[in-house]
């Protein structure tokens, strides 16, 4: 048996031992690998940061249109109301944006001519007269006695006089009252929902304020509204 050289045992154990070389191929491979996955995370993140931008920006739209809409929808109803009574004309401005959901009943009211023929039942001189089906005092009870207890009155809009409100106890379309206050009212906005304001007739307002009542403020003589006109804009 031929026996091995020390010399080429030595050759050999460093030809194992030393390092595999990589090849350019490998290299190249694995680079194009490595770009591949950087280019489809940015891919994959730009994909859904614009869907997420468009999916803002519709919503966006969405809104934008629906607000656009009721403004619309808003400036599209009547904006005044004329009530014709046995003694004259009132005109009254409508709150379509501060009181909107009273105003839309309201209106709904007088097209179905609700407030044709209603009685004014109650007249409380220097506080409000009260157009209504019932002859109850309701929201105005104790008005006359509170009222002159005070000495400074408050002058914010809803506590000035000729303005137009109703009841804020829940009430049926039947129900609906309409009060018109002749003086400013200290604690107005506890017992109503302003909606509107007499902008032409307060001399109407003030005519049946100095009709003859009862000692329950009942006025002797009927007065009526014969009913109600409704324009855009005077």
């Amino acid at each position: 048996m031929a026996r091995i050289k020390p010399q080429a045992l030595l050759q050999q154990s460093k030809r194992k031992k030393g390092p595999s070389r990589i090849s350019l191929t490998t290299i190249i491979m694995s680079t194009l690998i490595v770009i591949l996955i950087v280019f489809f995370v940015y891919a994959s993140y730009r994909h859904w940061t614009q869907r997420s931008r468009i999916h803002i920006e519709n919503k966006k739209s969405v809104i934008e249109g629906d607000n656009s809409f009721m403004d619309s929808k808003k400036s599209d109803l009547p904006g005044y109301a004329i009530l014709d009574t046995s003694k004259g004309s009132i005109t009254v401005e409508l709150f379509k944006d501060s009181s909107p959901e009273v105003v839309d009943q309201f209106l709904d009211l007088c097209q179905r001519g609700r407030f044709n023929g209603m009685l004014f039942r109650l007249v409380i001189k220097h506080y409000v007269i009260q157009a209504s089906d019932s002859d109850k005092l309701g929201a105005v009870e104790g008005w006359t006695l509170k009222g002159k207890q005070y000495n400074q009155l408050d002058t914010s809009l809803k506590h000035e006089a000729f303005m137009l409100g109703t009841s804020k106890a829940k009430h049926e379309d039947k129900e609906f009252e309409l009060f018109i206050t002749t003086a400013p009212i200290p604690d107005l906005n506890e017992k109503l929902i302003v909606f509107g304001k007499v902008t032409k007739g307060e001399d109407i307002v003030q005519e049946i304020e100095e009709v003859d009542t009862d000692e329950l403020y009942r006025p002797k003589s009927s007065i009526e509204i014969r009913s109600v006109t409704l324009k855009q804009s005077i």
